[in-house]
């Protein structure tokens, strides 16, 4: 129900959106911490506490040698964000946690495609790999192996129009984001 006093029927999304515990989209974490033994286990753990499913998860040094990014996506539709962040905060080798808006990051993920095809079919495997701008890295007498690196959107654009020539293995690094702009971390 509404406001007491009134008859109006709220939907799901509408209370969601008034009581603040759903945001609708998900969020890119990107999470600087010291480059120690068992870091990425308590974070995991963390969000695994939480009831959090991490939809992707990537791990790579900075220019820094002491200090590793830690990036992750997580649906924020199904669970407030704002305490799992307070409570990484409170991670020893936490430094610094940033919810990276859509609109000011720039974030690629980077996917490989084994494609099942023969000497009729690759040539029209290629023209697709043209044009998302996909890389041939490996040829096989059945198949091929293509690159593509871009948002979630255009892999999962090119994974829809490759399957029907028979996907053979696909593998997908997570999403990595940055900030725009310059100078900023």
């Amino acid at each position: 129900m509404g406001e007491p006093g009134t008859k109006e029927v709220l939907s799901l999304e509408e209370l969601d959106a008034v009581s603040g515990h759903r945001t609708g989209r998900k969020h890119v974490l990107s999470i600087l911490v010291e480059n120690k033994p068992g870091v990425l286990t308590r974070i995991a753990g963390l969000f695994a506490r939480r009831g959090f499913n991490i939809d992707t998860l990537a791990v790579g040094p900075t220019d820094d040698e002491a200090v590793s990014r830690v990036t992750l996506t997580v649906d924020g539709a199904k669970h407030p964000i704002d305490q799992v962040t307070k409570q990484l905060h409170k991670l020893v080798n936490v430094l610094k946690i940033r919810d990276l808006e859509p609109d000011e990051s720039v974030a690629r993920e980077l996917a490989l495609f084994k494609i099942a095809c023969d000497g009729g079919t690759r040539g029209e495997v290629m023209q697709i790999a043209g044009i998302f701008r996909g890389h041939v890295v490996d040829v096989g007498r059945r198949s091929i192996v293509v690159e593509v690196t871009g948002t979630d959107e255009k892999i999962e654009a090119f994974e829809a129009l490759v399957r029907p020539f028979g996907l053979v293995e696909m593998v997908r690094t997570g999403e990595i984001a940055i900030s725009r702009g310059r100078g900023e971390t």
